[in-house]
């Protein structure tokens, strides 16, 4: 007597359990990362004792210790930043990243400018107090 083996149901393969993994993947990168360019030096911006939290948007011009400019990753002149930023329906905040250390006759002529070629706000980015 031949015993037949019942017939083997195919097995379909799921790939849900994949696309979950790499979803998860995805937001966990998009999360830790930053969406814009970092300046090409180091900025560690001043603590303030007030203020208001930072607003969305706009566009941000770094400023190292010693006065250099970056926007976009790139280093730029006061010069040649001015040629480079413009204001537009997108981006009508001017953000200043600048070192806690920078002269201010370094930032000052960077706010002018910014007031100069239009932007309808210039904030400058400052870290909140550590709470006790």
């Amino acid at each position: 007597m031949k015993l037949r083996r019942p017939p083997r149901s195919p097995h379909s393969e799921t790939i849900i359990t994949l696309i979950d993994v790499v979803f998860f993947l995805l937001v966990f990168f998009m999360l830790i990362g930053r969406m814009d360019a970092t300046a090409p030096f180091d900025v560690t911006p001043p603590v303030a004792v007030s203020g208001q939290d930072m607003p969305t948007g706009g566009l941000t011009v770094s400023v190292s210790q010693t006065g250099d400019l970056a926007f976009a990753g790139v280093t730029y002149n006061l010069a040649d930043l001015a040629t480079v930023l413009k204001p537009d329906s997108d981006s009508q905040r001017l953000r200043i990243n600048a070192h806690s250390q920078t002269p201010t006759r370094h930032v000052l002529p960077l706010m002018t400018l910014g007031e100069d070629l239009g932007f309808a706000e210039v904030v400058l980015v400052v870290t909140p107090e550590a709470q006790p």
